[in-house]
């Protein structure tokens, strides 16, 4: 089985960058598509973003041209770069991967843009 941890969260200006990680144990990721997804108080989990076995990507309309998802397979972890941030990017951002016949989620980390 598979565990994901995200880390990068906190809090930046509006316009700021972070890049978040999500790193998986337990077994390898090469062989699986994985996303990332928000949520932001009172309103439902979103698609962020989603990058397949072989790096293709894929993005919501909102970030697009704003955030670039990419993986390291031999380090086990995908990224979230997040540039040119705005406060309505503020959530709960999470991590995913199928794995197998399984959708398997991250803890989340927050990420507040506010100045």
């Amino acid at each position: 089985q598979v565990q994901l941890v995200e880390s990068g969260g906190g809090l930046v200006q509006p316009g700021g960058s972070l890049r978040l990680s999500c790193a998986a144990s337990g077994s390898s990721i090469r062989l699986y598509g994985m996303g990332w997804y928000r949520q932001a108080p009172g309103k439902q989990r979103e698609l962020v973003g989603a990058i397949g076995s072989v790096g293709n990507t894929n993005y919501a309309d909102s970030v697009k041209g704003r955030f670039t998802i990419s993986r390291d397979n031999a380090k086990n972890t995908m990224y979230l770069q997040m540039n040119s941030l705005k406060p309505e990017d503020t959530a709960v951002y999470y991590c995913n991967i199928l794995y197998r016949t399984a959708l398997i989620w991250g803890q989340g980390t927050q990420v507040t843009v506010s100045s």
